[in-house]
């Protein structure tokens, strides 16, 4: 250990009796100290991080990063709101950090880092709820637009095939046909999503099969790989609308490779979580991660509005219906993104009822 580190730890041993996790850095963004709050927080040793870049602990996230050079740059506090801080590539935090400068031999900055708390995140999913209901008018609205012109479309198709003597020709009046009633049944999804659904145990594993054989046919150069927890139970939902859901997000992931690369099935259970304002004891978490260049800094928080799009030929839908139909399972859907790596984690509730089939 740096000795410089001791000396600094003895000035700043009382913060070793705060709640709340505070790091020193000093003007070169190393840290020189870490509070045993802060090791739990992060669930870290500081003898793994004296010495080494801040980066190392809590990465480079653009709020964060702000707060650092406004702090060092105009010897003034900063707060970051709401930063993400991936711990691992499978687990992160959303925190608040206030970055304080400070004078002493060693350390520039202090930074105190708080978790956003149970309640604040379930404000937060109760505003995306409210944002979400305004998508779904919106979409409803488009919905009625394109249906009218999907009829004449289906109807045209079908005169001219009667005119047609050449079956291969009737060949692509029948592609006309199905893709337009492909595309009503889609748009008539749109019109009625505040339908009943039609909830029944059905096996997240058989939907994610179903959606990779989908991907292979579509991308025959992306692998598809899987990483499932064979021991979860049969989840109680609309098949067709989760299966429309999971479908929507890996054919983003695999338009986003461009044709080449990798995406990864992974389903685990996670115990005691908060979703829509109800606790339940156990959830089934599934993650599309992709290796691609990752979704564009100007619309990852956007990404699930209507019409929104990184691609330039891209509709903006595929992701607002992937959501509406996860929020109308009680579910949350989050993305994480920088380039390498793009996961999008679904939770959805495992309710007592799907734990034990027996009982139904």
């Amino acid at each position: 250990m740096n000795p410089n580190s001791t000396t600094t730890f003895d000035a700043f041993s009382g913060l070793d009796l705060l709640s709340s996790a505070v790091v020193l850095v000093d003007a070169k963004l190393v840290i020189r100290h870490l509070n045993p709050a802060a090791e739990n927080l992060f669930a870290v040793s500081s003898r793994q991080l004296l010495g080494h870049p801040l980066q190392r602990l809590m990465g480079e996230p653009p709020e964060l990063t702000s707060a650092l050079d406004n702090a060092l740059k105009n010897n003034w506090s900063y707060t970051g709101h709401n930063i993400l801080i991936e711990l691992t590539q499978d687990l992160h935090l959303h925190v608040d950090c206030t970055v304080t400068p400070v004078e002493t031999s060693n350390a520039r900055l202090l930074l105190e880092v708080r978790p956003i708390d149970q309640q604040l995140k379930a404000a937060r999913e109760e505003q995306l709820a409210q944002q979400q209901q305004a998508n779904r008018e919106l979409v409803r609205n488009l919905a009625h637009e394109i249906k009218n012109p999907l009829g004449g479309i289906r109807g045209s198709a079908q005169l001219l095939e009667r005119e047609l003597a050449s079956e291969q020709l009737k060949e692509y009046t029948q592609v006309i046909i199905q893709e337009a009633d492909r595309l009503q049944d889609l748009m008539q999804r749109l019109l009625s999503s505040h339908r009943v659904m039609q909830p029944a145990l059905t096996s997240i594993h058989e939907i994610l099969e179903r959606v990779r054989r989908l991907i292979h046919a579509e991308y025959h150069d992306v692998s598809v790989r899987r990483d499932y927890d064979t021991s979860l139970p049969d989840i109680t939902g609309d098949r067709e609308q989760l299966l429309q859901a999971i479908l929507n997000i890996s054919r983003n992931a695999a338009q986003a490779l461009q044709g080449k690369g990798e995406i990864i099935f992974r389903t685990r259970a996670a115990r005691h979580v908060t979703l829509a304002k109800k606790h339940y004891q156990l959830a089934l978490e599934l993650q599309v991660i992709d290796n691609g260049p990752g979704i564009p800094e100007n619309i990852r928080d956007k990404i699930f509005y209507p019409l929104v799009s990184g691609r330039e030929n891209g509709s903006g839908l595929g992701l607002t219906i992937a959501q509406s139909f996860i929020q109308q399972h009680g579910g949350t859907i989050e993305v994480i993104s920088r380039p390498g790596r793009t996961c999008f984690s679904l939770m959805l509730p495992l309710t007592r009822k799907t734990r034990n089939k027996e009982e139904l």
